[in-house]
């Protein structure tokens, strides 16, 4: 025994000392009341985070029961945002929803929702027939007039806007419908430029 002992002695003495080294660190590690508080505090930090990276803010307005900016979780869909305001009222366009409002689009930061009612379109169609004369009600024609609806225009509407030619104003009205003006951008419709230049005359309703 003491000669298998004397043999492997710088073995042993190295598995000791090995031991002795675990031993202290967990001594240490017990002793310091800070260490695990610590590590919550990463983890919770890390988790308020991305929590806040996830939540984004969206306006809903027009023809809903509780219009007004809402947050969401960012793989919450326009239904969603319909739902939290309350649902669609009474006097919503629903037939401009069933062919222009795509429910499954998924939500955007910054990103508003627009809902038109019955009157609405009905004062647009009325202004069409008659020459534009709106009486009292002209100021909601004057401002469908400076812009064009993405999810209606024809393509001769569209064609008359800088940058846009048959090719491109046809790829509009292929992708039809949108939700956002943005979606000309994210769906690769339109050049950033061109975007750029046309933004402020779109419109999806």
């Amino acid at each position: 025994m003491e000669e298998l002992i004397y043999k492997f002695r710088w073995q042993i003495a190295f598995f000791l000392t090995g031991l002795i080294f675990v031993a202290s660190g967990i001594i240490l590690y017990a002793s310091n009341p800070f260490a695990q508080d610590s590590i919550e505090i990463i983890e919770k930090g890390n988790g308020t985070k991305q929590a806040q990276q996830s939540q984004i803010i969206v306006e809903v307005s027009g023809s809903v029961k509780n219009p007004g900016v809402y947050s969401f979780e960012s793989s919450e869909r326009v239904e969603d945002a319909l739902n939290k305001a309350g649902g669609l009222s009474k006097d919503a366009d629903n037939e401009w929803i069933s062919k222009y409002l795509n429910r499954a689009s998924p939500l955007k930061d910054g990103q508003k929702i627009y809902i038109p009612s019955s009157s609405e379109q009905s004062i647009d169609m009325s202004a069409n027939n008659q020459g534009g004369y709106l009486g009292v009600s002209d100021d909601i024609f004057q401002a469908s007039e400076k812009t064009i609806n993405i999810n209606t225009a024809s393509q001769k509407e569209l064609e008359s806007l800088w940058g846009i030619g048959p090719v491109t104003a046809q790829k509009i009205i292929e992708q039809r419908p949108y939700s956002t003006v943005e979606e000309l951008l994210t769906k690769k419709i339109l050049k950033q430029n061109v975007y750029d230049k046309n933004k402020d005359l779109f419109s999806v309703y």
